[in-house]
């Protein structure tokens, strides 16, 4: 597990009321959006918002779209090239 990997399970815990051995057994495969129910439209914008602030990155809005919350590793590999690209 890598440094965005830890920071980005950190983030889903806290933005998402989880427990934190609940978010370390997430997989590539672990559903999210549909899946989690802590995982609604509302709470789409306060992880967002989280991502940039802790992972200094920018998310434009028309980036945004269903497949990135589809699972964690969606979402992993979106941070991560966000991240690249930054």
């Amino acid at each position: 597990m890598d440094t965005t990997d830890r920071k980005l399970r950190a983030i889903l815990a806290d933005v998402l009321g989880l427990k934190p051995d609940q978010v370390a057994e997430f997989t590539a495969d672990t559903g999210l959006f549909g899946d989690l129910p802590e995982l609604d439209s509302m709470a789409v914008a306060g992880l967002l918002t989280e991502m940039e602030d802790r992972l200094d990155i920018v998310i434009d809005e028309d980036e945004i779209d269903g497949d990135i919350f589809e699972t964690y590793g969606s979402l992993l590999a979106f941070t991560r090239a966000k991240q690249d690209a930054g």
